[in-house]
């Protein structure tokens, strides 16, 4: 008998399902779900999706949709390029599990090999920008341009108004603008020439170079104007340009911001590609998203680590600046390699190719009579035509299966990368001209002052790895510092580490996804739209709502982007005094960064002593600000795993109060096919595609995270100003390109075809099933802090090791890291209760694999029991030294009071395989005070 793709998705068989039932004292699965989820929010019946496919039958519907896209050859920059991803880091980064199944680097020790990656990455865009500093990574390019935009007034509070040059891409303004709206931000959008600086005015200015039509122009005397006022300067660049260009920096922009795209990355019809956010040491506490520094471990050895603000908005809540959370990691690791692969020469190379060839071409047109806009240009061309000059351009365009950007109604314009051939030149000359042509040789055309002068590229990771041979040694190398699901569970609580299986991969890298350009004419993406018609649809039947929007590249952007629609229904409704925001003091800290994002002011709302939302002061609260109530934020099932009964009483209040329900969709994976939000009486909900439906974390990103909404809210979804997206009342751009990163949409796609209604529902009681199994193995030792009213826990369970602090003088970190040892990633650390580990195992996991952690930690209260009886020394334990890399364990100077075997080989499982973490514990408090964030010196490797 052939097994259907959930058999194989989920973790535990019958048999072992029976066996877990047993130790958990629930005669049927079915039985469980009854204690665990309320009689009350239950669906009434399954869910209405088609039937499952097998992995055959789903990978050949998809091709059958992906064969209606027309990929055509795309000059429409815009931010978008062609590139070529080199096969040794296609196969080995972009199609490894062991890079796109890492989770984000918290636990530092067992993330060397993708820091490394990432410091790569930071000291390239910090070398081609001319900056001191940058992060790793944001989402797009327009929203790291918004992120600079507030950090602008951070810097310079004084004035109101943020200027931006009217020659930016077209998308990054009108996103700059959504951002600004609730936040009380004036927009002005002129012609550089036009910019006079005031700082009692304008509190930042940005800039486009290369402009948007392809224009090089010196920054120099614009920025110089602003920066005698005391007004920081944003300029949006790109990467490949900047090899040969002057770079902002050493023109004294404050921030530069841009996209690594074109770095290796496909287009994926808008994503996921990792932008880049670069700027002066003196504001590297205000930047937004991560930051890799380096510390040295507990031996003295360097050692990468997230540093600063990293998790900024987890600490400072309604004060932070920003709600960023997923980065995106794995497009970055990505960047990073290209550039490694090609160093200095390499990318030096591609881009004068791509320069000389837009010369050429440019010489070609202008010689048969063509006019163009500029005299100085990187990689596009501005040319002016007549509307029916444009007409016949563009028709003969179309013949060739040729994509053009129109610029107004007189201008045509067109952006050249690493993938254009001579042949596609004598294409593009046809068709502007309309007959045959012999290209022109350029050989005069120069950048003068704007001529890079500065070297790149300098360190010696971009001079080693230049052959394949040399750079998989070195991928496989960073790989194996990590640990990913490939070695293991990663049992994180609110972040449902589960299966990324094959099949729902494959399919990222078909080049009918992948090589599309987001704005291309939409009957050119015919397969992609199905695809989007169709996941909506099924998204819309398990959440019960109306409308779906698979625009907000991150589950931050889809907080923020369902609170906007929740906001812009209010002020539709004439209620735009309604901004009060309710959120429970145990709430992810990106709900309260979101809400003050998008325009509310954040009433915090008390927890009781079993982690509900604490009634009394609920309804006290509701009460009080019921005339100007905008919308509640509630995760369900809770923060702290459990399912409130109360739920309904709480949705029913807000709504009787003239306020909106927002449901975090953070622990969706213990609610598909059982209960959904709409049904409960939320208003809007996003979803975490990374979490419950499969997209992997990719070691920090991508990420995606859809909204979904009730019917009265459906009008106000994000549109976009390039693509039309059909919402009449649209609250704007959240994400660069309309359908947010696209081509990874197709991973939730294949996740439902194959598993159905039924594979569904089956995996969110396996879910509960797993976390109650571990729950009770491990109750005994580690109290279980919540738990429903018949005594179950949701999806994820919270173990407390607050007493061990007085009992043996252990943290939780110092067990989180001893998990290390045993081969595990520790669960969710000291969030939401300090203290505490938050296990999440999901469905994906066997009973196998979930003893074998509960038999780790049944280990370790051995080893707590050894300190407290005084057997083991309170200071020099395993758990106070964890983790023991190699290294240490055969050092010549062991000089600790256990054996290195109980050091390094603690569980049995050990002696078959065993992951070796590259360095024992970071010093995280001598990073944060020793700033570095760019690559070690070799010295340091060597030592």
């Amino acid at each position: 008998m052939l097994r259907n793709f959930a058999s194989r998705h989920i973790g535990p068989n019958s048999s072992e399902i029976e066996a877990m039932l047993g130790a958990i004292g629930s005669p049927t699965l079915d039985e469980l779900i009854e204690k665990t989820v309320p009689a009350s929010i239950r669906l009434p019946k399954p869910l209405d999706l088609p039937p499952a496919l097998s992995e055959e039958e789903a990978l050949k519907t998809l091709r059958g949709m992906a064969d209606t896209n027309q990929v055509y050859r795309s000059y429409i920059g815009m931010g978008y390029y062609g590139t070529h991803t080199p096969g040794v880091i296609l196969r080995n980064i972009l199609e490894s599990p062991a890079w796109y199944t890492a989770y984000t680097p918290y636990q530092a020790e067992i993330s060397q090999g993708r820091l490394e990656a990432l410091l790569n990455f930071q000291t390239m865009v910090c070398d081609l920008s001319g900056m001191e500093i940058a992060n790793s990574s944001l989402l797009d390019e327009s929203t790291a341009a918004a992120e600079a935009m507030v950090m602008c007034r951070d810097i310079q509070p004084k004035g109101n108004t943020f200027f931006v040059s009217d020659d930016c891409h077209p998308q990054t303004i009108s996103l700059i603008r959504t951002r600004a709206e609730p936040l009380g931000i004036r927009i002005l959008v002129d012609t550089m020439d036009n910019f006079v600086p005031d700082a009692e005015v304008c509190f930042g200015a940005l800039f486009q170079y290369p402009a948007t039509d392809g224009r090089v122009r010196d920054l120099q005397p614009f920025i110089d104007k602003a920066k005698a006022v005391g007004i920081p300067t944003v300029v949006a660049s790109d990467l490949l340009a900047l090899v040969l260009l002057k770079p902002p920096g050493e023109m004294g922009a404050e921030i530069v911001v841009g996209s690594s795209q074109r770095f290796g990355v496909p287009m994926g019809y808008g994503g996921p590609h990792a932008a880049f956010l670069a700027t002066r040491d003196a504001h590297k506490r205000r930047m937004p998203g991560r930051l890799i520094g380096v510390s040295r471990d507990a031996q003295g050895k360097p050692a990468c680590r997230l540093t600063l603000q990293t998790r900024e908005q987890h600490i400072r809540r309604e004060k932070a600046t920003s709600n960023i959370c997923t980065a995106q990691v794995l497009l970055a690791v990505i960047a990073s390699m290209y550039a490694v692969y090609h160093g200095r020469e390499g990318i030096t190379a591609i881009a004068k190719q791509v320069h000389h060839r837009t010369a050429n071409l440019a010489k070609t047109l202008s010689d048969a009579g063509l006019h163009l806009r500029h005299e100085q240009y990187f990689d596009t061309l501005c040319i002016e035509v007549s509307a029916s000059q444009a007409d016949a351009i563009l028709a003969r365009a179309a013949e060739k299966r040729i994509n053009l950007r129109r610029i107004g109604g007189k201008a045509l314009a067109l952006s050249l990368d690493e993938t254009v051939t001579e042949q596609d030149l004598q294409d593009l000359a046809w068709v502007f001209i309309g007959k045959e042509s012999t290209l022109c040789e350029n050989k005069e055309h120069s950048f003068g002052a704007l001529k890079r002068q500065k070297d790149f590229f300098t360190h010696p990771i971009f001079n080693r790895f230049h052959t394949e041979t040399e750079l998989l040694r070195y991928i496989y190398r960073l790989q194996s510092k990590d640990l990913a699901l490939t070695t293991s569970m990663i049992p994180l609580g609110s972040c449902t580490m589960k299966l990324n299986a094959t099949s729902e991969m494959l399919p990222v890298t078909w080049e009918s996804f992948g090589g599309l350009h987001p704005f291309v004419p939409l009957d050119q993406a015919k397969g992609y739209q199905r695809l989007f018609s169709q996941l909506e649809l099924w998204l819309a039947e398990i959440t019960g709502f109306s409308a779906v929007s698979l625009q907000p590249n991150a589950g931050s952007q889809g907080e923020y982007a369902g609170l906007l629609v929740i906001r812009r229904y209010h002020q539709a409704q004439g209620n735009g005094v309604r901004d009060v925001c309710l959120i429970p003091t145990s709430a992810h800290g990106t709900n309260p960064a979101s809400a003050v994002m998008a325009g509310f002011r954040v009433i915090p709302v008390a927890c009781d002593g079993n982690g509900n939302i604490d009634l009394t002061d609920f309804r006290a609260k509701v009460e009080k600000h019921s005339a100007e109530l905008g919308a509640i934020m509630v995760t369900y099932p809770s923060t702290h795993g459990v399912f409130e009964e109360s739920i309904r009483e709480i949705c029913q209040l807000v709504h009787k109060h003239g306020g909106q329900i927002y449901m975090d969709g953070a622990n969706m994976n213990a609610q598909v096919g059982l209960c959904s939000p709409g049904d409960i009486g939320a208003d809007v909900c996003h979803l975490n595609l990374h979490k419950t439906f499969c997209i992997p974390h990719g070691g920090g990103g991508p990420g995606m995270g859809p909204i979904c909404v009730a019917e009265h809210l459906a009008a106000f979804l994000p549109g976009h100003s390039v693509v039309p997206m059909g919402h009449e009342k649209a609250i704007g751009e959240i994400s660069q390109a309309p359908w947010g990163s696209a081509s990874i949409l197709v991973i939730s796609w294949m996740y439902i075809a194959m598993m159905g209604s039924e594979g569904l529902t089956h995996a969110t009681k396996v879910a509960i099933l797993n976390a109650n199994y571990i729950a009770r193995r491990l109750e005994d030792l580690f109290p279980v802090l919540y738990k429903g009213s018949n005594g179950r826990v949701a999806h994820e369970c919270i173990l407390d090791f607050r007493e061990w602090k007085q009992r043996a003088g252990i943290e939780v970190e110092d067990i989180a890291k001893r998990l290390i040892d045993y081969g595990f990633h520790a669960p969710t650390m000291s969030w939401p209760v300090p203290g505490t580990l938050m296990v999440e195992p999901t469905e994906s996991e066997s009973k196998a694999e979930l003893d074998r952690f509960c038999d780790a930690l049944v280990s370790i209260h051995g080893e707590l029991i050894a300190i407290e009886k005084g057997e083991s020394d309170p200071k020099n334990n395993p758990l106070k030294n964890a983790p023991h890399p190699a290294d240490i364990i055969i050092s010549d100077d062991w000089d600790r009071p256990y054996t290195r075997k109980q050091a390094a080989y603690p569980a049995p499982w050990l002696n078959d395989y065993k992951y070796w973490p590259p360095v024992s514990r970071v010093d995280n408090v001598y990073g944060d005070r020793n700033i570095f964030c760019s690559c070690i010196p070799m010295e340091d490797y060597k030592d």
